[in-house]
């Protein structure tokens, strides 16, 4: 591990105390002095704690098995996904399986939407799926667009 990388981590080690609240901070505070020297050991402590095996595994499922719903647009579904993703930011997915995942959960109309607004095939395809970064992009972009959709002010005729 070179230097800065180690400084990095001692900086977080020492700073992580006050992103904490609430049980966290009762648990960081009744961890024994000295328990804790490395961010490893950090890391490895609070993921054992407030992520037993068995809730890792039931939100990495939820992940898996995500799908958007009936009356939801394609913004609220990226949202909903995404805090998915924040609730485990353990899961272990890839860029790639997490935009195959998503795009594969979307309803037929919003795959087509990507793949027009895009030009691209189905996500699954090799060619598709070796590039990660373009998938992403598309993702990005489409949000964008539909961001901008939703938050453009109304213009009064006349």
């Amino acid at each position: 591990m070179s230097s800065r990388t180690s400084r990095i981590r001692s900086v977080k080690l020492m700073l992580f105390p006050f992103s904490l609240e609430g049980a966290a901070r009762i648990w960081l505070e009744k961890e024994p002095p000295r328990s804790i020297l490395t961010w490893d050991d950090l890391v490895s402590k609070f993921i054992n704690k407030f992520f037993p095996p068995s809730k890792t595994t039931n939100l990495r499922n939820e992940i898996t098995r995500f799908q958007q719903k009936f009356d939801e647009t394609f913004y609220e579904a990226w949202d909903r996904f995404n805090d998915l993703l924040r609730g485990c930011p353990h899961h272990g997915f890839s860029e790639l399986h997490q935009l195959d995942t998503f795009y594969n959960s979307l309803n037929s109309n919003d795959q087509d939407l990507v793949e027009l607004t895009h030009g691209c095939t189905s996500s699954s395809t090799p060619a598709v799926s070796s590039d990660v970064a373009e998938l992403k992009d598309m993702v990005r972009a489409l949000i964008l667009d539909k961001k901008n959709q939703y938050s453009a002010p109304l213009r009064k005729s006349g």
